[in-house]
């Protein structure tokens, strides 16, 4: 995905990316790990999003798991929260068809590679999990940015997402300094606000789309930085304690921290996305 200092979808790329650092946890491998997903209220599995060799290393791991008996729902990042109608109708009339319910709720202008995401898609309907709709979209995103919660959440909506006060110090800490580390130390100050806010809100949302599952477990799909302990979805989810696994699936020369588990896979070929970066000019595209 390309970036623009100045573009939304920019920058949450950025913060998801620059902030999905981990060590690494000897013997992670796709059985080992997913020994540990049934004994859990909420277990979140990271992703850098171009990479395929860490989804494939995150599908073997789910896979496992459920072909073991464990049924939880899932909650994809890939569908924003308003697709959750588009789903459900897509199961009502294609039951088994996962290419149906990707063009139905999802579309060939979402920006995400299906070719990534239908395996996990399929695994839903073949064994008849919940498919839940994780994340704010685009949308509500720009509006938090430009006017606050209150452009998309009421007041008790925001109570009820954890929204009605302060961020805490270290998520603004952390999440200003990702976001000025993917862009080339040009991020624009007067976004930062906003940005933090919009980041929030995802977390949060996300983290409230899980709830309803605890019990059963709730499986979350999304980009490394959603998944940190320390900064992500966890910080939004009531008593997260030991009912928490989060799994971060990191490239190889990325350090960092805030996961449970780290699986290392390896680093893609990119171009620098600061080549060519000037003070003042968006990053070329």
């Amino acid at each position: 995905m390309m970036r623009t200092p100045f573009s939304l979808l920019a920058v949450m790329a950025a913060v998801t990316l620059a902030t999905g650092c981990a060590s690494t946890t000897p013997n992670a491998t796709p059985a080992a790990i997913s020994q540990k997903f049934p004994d859990k209220s909420y277990v979140l599995l990271g992703e850098v999003h171009d990479s395929a060799p860490a989804q494939q290393q995150r599908l073997q791991a789910l896979t496992r798991a459920v072909e073991a008996g464990w049924r939880p729902a899932i909650a994809m990042e890939q569908f924003d929260r308003e697709r959750q109608a588009d789903i459900d109708r897509a199961r009502r009339e294609r039951p088994h068809d996962a290419d149906y319910l990707i063009e139905q709720a999802a579309g060939s202008k979402s920006g995400w590679d299906w070719a990534l995401y239908k395996p996990v898609v399929a695994l839903a309907l073949q064994y008849n999990l919940p498919l839940r709709a994780a994340n704010l979209s685009r949308a509500d995103a720009a509006r938090i940015v430009r006017g606050g919660y209150g452009d998309v959440f009421a007041k008790d909506q925001q109570a009820a997402l954890g929204l009605d006060g302060a961020l805490p110090a270290d998520i603004v800490a952390a999440q200003t300094a990702a976001l000025d580390a993917g862009h080339c130390g040009h991020f624009p100050q007067a976004m930062l606000p906003g940005m933090l806010n919009a980041q929030a809100a995802r977390d949060a949302v996300m983290a409230q789309t899980l709830q309803p599952y605890a019990r059963q477990g709730a499986v979350l799909i999304a980009g490394n930085g959603h998944v940190r302990r320390d900064i992500g979805v966890p910080r939004w989810l009531p008593g997260q304690g030991e009912r928490v696994l989060s799994v971060g699936y990191i490239e190889s020369d990325s350090p960092g921290k805030g996961f449970d588990v780290v699986v290392r896979v390896p680093a893609m070929e990119r171009e620098d996305p600061c080549k060519g970066a000037v003070i003042g000019k968006p990053m070329k595209q």
